[in-house]
């Protein structure tokens, strides 16, 4: 259910945060369980190829975690909207 009150336009952006928060913790679980599958495989066949493959996966999902990461926690903030806000309607 969504329980948004769409008269308070900080409701909205408290919602979306929590959205962006959730969806980062869920691909989170994803990148861990998918990269522990994936250094499994090279585990039980490094005997054919040492070379550390699953290393590739890990940095291109892990940049691309860390940029949904700074948006879910380190985004615009509630106050940072206001200031801006301010800015604009004062101009």
């Amino acid at each position: 259910m969504n329980q948004v009150n769409n008269n308070d336009p900080k409701d909205e952006i408290l919602w979306q945060i929590a959205k962006d928060r959730v969806s980062f913790k869920k691909s989170l679980v994803s990148y861990i369980a998918v990269n522990l599958f994936l250094i499994g495989v090279w585990y039980f066949n490094r005997d054919n190829n040492p070379y550390f493959w699953p290393i590739w996966p890990i940095l291109g999902w892990g940049l691309g975690l860390t940029f949904q990461y700074l948006k879910a926690y380190q985004g615009m903030k509630i106050n940072d909207v206001e200031k801006e806000f301010q800015k604009l309607k004062n101009q």
